[in-house]
Order: structure tokens, then sequence, then C-alpha cells
């Protein structure tokens, strides 16, 4: 995400808020990571999910967002169908839900917010179901499943979609477009709003999406084009998203757009589509998008979605964020090359590779604002050490009490994209440019469609710097105020007397 008032190019400021290794030894190093970490695999129930069947939990165990996601199963693919009407904004919805259980369910919930529920099944039988609070859709099938037991639930559902509104997040999910069009962004949560979901990033699923609009009306969503038909009531418009992607991390979009199609060296296809207005700078910075994915690459490592492109708006949202393979973009300012690169640097760094909490973000969003350093440190020639000792010279003190984990719900991305990269330049000086090159390239591919945390990073780069960083991470990420000097100016950072 990069959001207008605490990041972008302004956030670059301090009080801005908001291989040197062979092959075979990094496989080695990876194995024994991947030995010495507890990897995250989907939504666990608690317990051991043996015995009588109970109610799955109504939330995901996330302190912000108790009541997130659901426990109890875990989703494999999201197959979509929407009928949507531009003129009534009506929506019309019929989910089919592949999972497996992972304890023995009476019941089970899924996240919706607002719109009206006409019928649930669960493996092709009537299963009763409830409303309750903000989004909670409970579920009873006729027949309890048994831990481990693959699935399906089918829910058909209409009405007008609307976003959910946060005093510090702004409008997320569904929003309408000023040329009538419509389009779906938002962080921490947007799915809830247009489709029946386990709204955690923990459950992450493949997913299916055909739309079908009035034919002067076009679509972009996630994933690969799987071709557009003509239906009754206008065209339908399919889009695959096979990369197992979090529910947030996936969006809609209908307007009247331009399309721009091209493929990568590697196959890999690139649609990007722009609103009428958007102004041909937009669609220039956006033509380096093969060069600056090439570049991000030879950071990261190989690319981790099977598609890519962009999303152009002409609609002052406040913010951008990196829908998978396809990022959604803010009219104005967000229609750049640095933001650009920073979410396509999500693609690596919170899209493949999720957070476990969401006190854990500065692993999306520290990494992607670093990004941009390492772009203008290529491609601009900027001296990154000069800019982060000018940086720190002037940060004020609440800049330096501003926390990088466990700020707090509404507060996750006040510091991180300011602060974040700042941190990431100290981490580089302290542990050495190989060692700092190594985590950045393999971390993301030891993790890849998985889930995180800081403390995984943190011993993840212990091992790879063969030193212990308790330090480091305290004074940088878990705590607050100024660095002391052996950590705020480690390495070529310490200034000339």
């Amino acid at each position: 995400m990069d959001a207008a008032l605490p990041c972008g190019r302004a956030a670059s400021t301090p009080d801005g808020q908001g291989a040197w290794m062979s092959r075979q030894k990094t496989v080695v190093v990876a194995a024994t990571v991947l030995s010495s970490l507890c990897l995250s695999t989907g939504v666990a129930a608690a317990g051991d999910g043996w015995g009588p069947a109970r109610p799955g939990s109504d939330g995901a165990s996330d302190s912000y967002y108790p009541q997130d996601g659901n426990g109890g199963y875990d989703v494999a693919d999201y197959n979509l169908k929407v009928g949507y009407d531009p003129v009534t904004h009506q929506l019309t919805g019929k989910q089919a839900i592949s999972a497996r259980a992972t304890q023995s369910l009476s019941s089970f919930n899924l996240d919706l917010h607002g719109l009206t529920v006409d019928s649930v099944r669960v493996d092709r039988r009537d299963a009763t179901f409830s409303r309750s609070g903000d989004h909670e859709l409970a579920i009873t099938p006729s027949r309890s499943l048994r831990r481990g037991q693959s699935f399906n639930v089918e829910i058909a559902y209409h009405g007008v979609p609307a976003p959910i509104s946060d005093p510090s997040l702004g409008n997320n999910g569904w929003q309408y477009a000023k040329a009538g069009g419509a389009f779906v962004a938002g962080e921490p949560k947007s799915a809830t709003t247009w489709y029946p979901v386990n709204d955690t990033p923990l459950d992450k699923a493949t997913f299916h999406l055909a739309v079908t609009v009035p034919d002067e009306w076009g679509v972009i969503a996630n994933g690969r084009e799987r071709g557009t038909f003509k239906t009754q009531g206008g065209t339908t418009h399919v889009w695959a998203e096979e990369t197992p992607i979090a529910p947030y991390m996936t969006t809609v979009a209908i307007d009247k757009w331009t399309f721009d199609r091209k493929t990568r060296k590697d196959g890999t296809p690139i649609v990007s589509a722009f609103a009428p207005g958007v102004p041909d700078s937009a669609k220039q910075a956006e033509a380096r998008l093969p060069e600056i994915l090439d570049f991000l690459e030879s950071k990261f490592g190989r690319y981790p979605v099977d598609a890519a492109g962009g999303i152009f708006l002409n609609e002052q949202i406040g913010f951008s964020l990196e829908t998978m393979s396809r990022p959604i973009y803010s009219a104005g300012w967000a229609g750049t090359v640095p933001v650009i690169v920073h979410e396509n640097a999500h693609q690596w760094y919170g899209d493949s590779v999720a957070v476990e909490r969401w006190r854990d973000v500065c692993l999306n969003e520290c990494f992607a604002s670093y990004a941009e350093w390492l772009w203008d440190e290529a491609k601009e020639g900027v001296d990154l050490n000069a800019q982060y000792a000018e940086q720190a010279k002037t940060a004020s003190t609440k800049f330096w009490n501003g926390k990088l984990y466990d700020m707090g719900p509404g507060n996750e991305f006040s510091y991180v994209y300011s602060k974040g990269p700042m941190m990431l330049h100290a981490l580089r000086n302290y542990i050495g440019q190989p060692a700092f090159d190594l985590v950045l390239k393999t971390w993301p591919a030891l993790h890849r469609d998985g889930n995180v945390n800081m403390q995984q990073f943190q011993r993840y780069t212990e091992i790879i710097a063969h030193r212990n960083l308790k330090g480091f991470f305290d004074a940088w990420v878990y705590g607050t105020g100024k660095p002391a000097d052996q950590y705020l100016y480690p390495g070529g950072l310490k200034p000339a007397a």
C-alpha cells in the first residue's frame, strides 16, 4: 500500500508519517532455516480439531481485528460469478467455495458486509444461516463436517455494495467511480464488501471471477484473462488468479477502460487498464513496468506471480494498493514510477509473502518503501548513505518514537513508509551488503505463498548474518526512541567527525 499522506515521495522525509553465494549454498541455508522456523500453513482451529463437532471460531485471532476471518476450515478456492448494473449499483452474486475442515464442524462462519444472502448450500444440501454483527454469516450444514473433510459451499446473494469507512484508514472495499463504474480497494479489509469470504490474510486461496456487465463497460481483475463472452444482459469477463491470494488483495474494477497489453520476456502477461481521463504521464510511467519488474527480480528473486499489470483510476482515493498481480492506483500523485516500484515490490513482500498478523505489517511496507530507495540508487544515482544521514539528522523525537511493530489498530501505517526504509538501510550497513542482499533475495522464496511474522524475519536474518541481532531489532523495530549510535550509524553510515 502507498498512502497519500503518510507515504509516497513526501514520506521520504524523516517526519513523514504516514547473489554473493552459490546456488548450492543458498539451498543449504534455506533448508537449515526451514528446519528452524515455524512456518504458517493456513488457519488452524484451537486444539487438535478431533472429537465432537463444534462451531468454528468467528475470528482469526488477530488482536487488532478480532472478528475478521474465521477458524475451523481452510479455503482452497473461490469461484465467484457477479452481475453488476452501473446504473442501479445492484450486484448479484453466486459464490462457490472449496474448503477443507481443520476441525470437526457443526457450523462455521464467513464474512459478508451489508449484502443480502438469498440461499446457502453445503455439499449440494440446503444449509441454515444467520447474520450477526457487522459482517458475520453463520452457516449450519445439514450434516456436520469431519476434520480433514473437503466440502463445498454455494451462496447466492444480492444488494448494493457499500465501502467500510474507517476514521484512520479511509474507505475500504467496493467504491464508486465518477464515470459510473466501480472498483474495489482497501486494507486491512475490502473483500467482505462484495463477496462472502474468510477475511484473514492467513487463509489464502486461488480466485476465479466472472463478471457480467452491460456491453459498453470493461472489467479488469487479478490474474490472467480467461476470455469474454456475450451473455444475456451483457458481456461476461472472466479472470483467474492461480497464485494463492489473501482476500484483501482481490479486486475488480469496472469502467470504460483503455487497455495496454504486453508480455514479459519470460512469457508473463502484462495487462494494464487506464480509466478515462488518466493522464499520459501515468501511461508513460506504467510503460516502464517490464523494466521495473526486471529490476525487482534482481533484488528479490524470481517474480512470484503469473500475471502483472496495473489499474489506474481517475479517482482520488488517498492511497494505492498492492492488489495481487495488478496494483490499483489513485489518480494524480500515484501514477508515477516510484509508486509503481513500491506497489510491485509488494508482489514479493506483502502478496506472495503476507503478514501473519497486522502488527507485522512492516514486513510489507518497510520493504516496499525501501525498494524505492534501491531504485533511486540504481537508476538515479542517489547516494543512499547521504540521504539516510540527512534524514537521521533532521528527524524529530516524534519520528523516533514511531513504532514499526505492534503499532495498534488504525496506526499500522503511520511510520512504516518513512522510518521503515531507514531501518532497513541501517540493517544493510549493520550486517553488511552480501548478507543483506542474500536476505532480500531468499526470504520471499523461502516463504512463497505463506505468512510470516517479525520474529521469524529476525531469526532468519541472524542465521544469514551469523550474529545476534537482538540489540538492533530492539532499537529499531520493537522499541521506541532514537537508536544508540552503534545501531543508528553502523558501517559506512558513521558521520564524518
